[in-house]
């Protein structure tokens, strides 16, 4: 994804303040107000919606790099090399890393300091491991809300890295990619096969077309040894500077955007529905009823629906 918009220069020296409320230490950039902030959107606390309000208000238009693909292609170490880029050209950086979620506790499994030590040491980057929690897409349900947070506490970079993901597991892509991939990393590229895999991927977009006119670049890179790391930013930034010129981009933006709202909508609707003591009872009932093929799902959910509606919701 990328956002047009100044990228701030934000000077940081030490921010582990407690004093003052959350929103103005996280404009600030504190750190710990990052942390406590995805936090609470993650956790569903009761204030992260008038929490989220605000941060929106603070957005500074960040550049939001989201990186997917199949288990074991090397993502985590290519978001490594591409973050410390970053701060070697004096920038922050956030990174959002959605890791599976335990199946007892629901939390993730891999730890930020684990998957980036070296990079866990640096101040001017800020990891955080988010839960799937179940979510085949790779897409925690709060990560959207935590770009964001972090786009207003000044990180010029984010980026996101997801769970592998496979033809039917496409919610990142829902989220920001859209329909292809707008560039295209063949990592490992000291590998046989390289050649070949680069014809192919050559030969698949050959066929299709995009209404922007961006024409997806493909990238060789080696990122444990930090080669083709630097022509994956200029490919980065490349994509950015076409995507300023063209109509298509808005129109991009207002889908991602609706798609957000849509979700929103979703998850607020069901919360309210189940947040009705009638509703519950109902659930409980119809649950039992559906299991044991006395009634259809489809005829339960009017019912629990009406069961709201009778309340006033």
């Amino acid at each position: 994804m990328c956002y047009a918009g100044p990228l701030p220069v934000l000077t940081v020296s030490k921010m582990a303040s407690t004093k003052g409320n959350l929103i103005d230490r996280l404009s600030t950039g504190d750190v710990g107000a990052v942390a406590r902030a995805i936090s609470k959107v993650e956790d569903g606390a009761q204030d992260a919606a008038v929490l989220m309000k605000q941060v929106y208000r603070l957005s500074r238009g960040g550049l939001v790099i989201g990186i997917t693909g199949a288990p074991g292609a090397g993502k985590s170490s290519l978001v490594d090399k591409l973050a410390l880029l970053y701060r070697q050209r004096g920038e922050r950086v956030g990174i959002v890393a959605v890791d599976p979620s335990s199946p007892f506790s629901g939390g993730a499994i891999l730890g930020d300091r684990i998957r980036m030590q070296a990079l866990g040491l640096d101040e001017g980057v800020f990891i955080r491991s988010m839960a799937t929690r179940g979510n085949l897409g790779g897409l925690a349900r709060a990560t959207v809300d935590a770009v964001a947070i972090l786009d207003a506490a000044g990180y010029s970079k984010i980026i996101v890295e997801t769970v592998g993901v496979g033809q039917d597991e496409v919610e990142i892509i829902k989220a920001g990619i859209m329909e292809i991939g707008d560039i295209f990393v063949i990592n490992k590229a000291d590998r046989d096969g390289v050649y070949a895999t680069e014809k192919e991927l050559e030969s698949l977009l050959s066929l299709s077309s995009r209404e922007d006119g961006w024409h997806p670049a493909i990238v060789k890179t080696v990122a444990t040894e930090s080669k083709g790391v630097g022509d994956l930013a200029g490919a980065i930034d490349s994509f950015c500077e076409s995507q300023l010129k063209t109509k298509a981009s808005s129109e991009r933006r207002r889908a991602i955007a609706r798609w957000r709202i849509v979700e929103l909508l979703r998850e607020q609707l069901v919360a309210s529905v189940l947040d009705s003591s009638a509703a519950v009872a109902t659930l409980d009932r119809v649950a039992d009823e559906v299991a044991t093929r006395r009634r259809d799902p489809y005829s339960a959910v009017e019912e629990i629906i009406d069961a709201g509606r009778k309340e006033g919701l």
